[in-house]
């Protein structure tokens, strides 16, 4: 984003440049702590995993936790607080295909996002609920359809 908008990093990190101020969360099955780095670079949850060349950060809970339910990998899902340490913009998986305006404020970074610490009070989607979102990807995997990646 070309814009000034954005929060301040905190002491000696620069701004943040992207279209949210936060605060921002992500979800996943990583076990992470306050401190660490979540990068691009690792398998996709969606379609036939090719590596991601961007990682995923939101400004609401519920996709966050979307994230963390849908996320490959063992054990429960986590989300996390996190910061960016870079620009980053529209996530156009959602904002393109599916939800015109960004309502669900799901942005993509190529730039590291700092774990600032662990959400530990979210609420998972009901099981039909999830089945029903399982259900709709496994349709688009079968479709071809791949998370944008470019």
């Amino acid at each position: 984003m070309d814009d000034e908008q954005g929060a301040e990093g905190g002491p000696g990190r620069g701004v943040v440049r992207g279209p949210d101020d936060g605060p921002f969360f992500h979800g996943t099955k990583a076990v992470v702590r306050p401190g660490d780095l979540l990068s691009p670079g690792r398998g996709s949850n969606y379609g036939a995993g090719a590596t991601a060349r961007f990682i995923y950060l939101t400004a609401t809970l519920d996709a966050a936790t979307w994230g963390a339910e849908l996320a490959r990998g063992d054990g429960p899902g986590r989300i996390y607080r996190v910061e960016p340490t870079g620009p980053f913009e529209d996530d156009p998986n959602l904002t393109d295909q599916r939800f015109p305006g960004n309502p669900t404020r799901s942005y993509r970074t190529r730039e590291p996002l700092r774990v600032l610490g662990e959400v530990e009070d979210w609420e998972p989607h009901p099981p039909e609920v999830l089945q029903a979102m399982r259900d709709h990807l496994a349709e688009l995997e079968k479709q071809g359809i791949e998370a944008i990646n470019e």
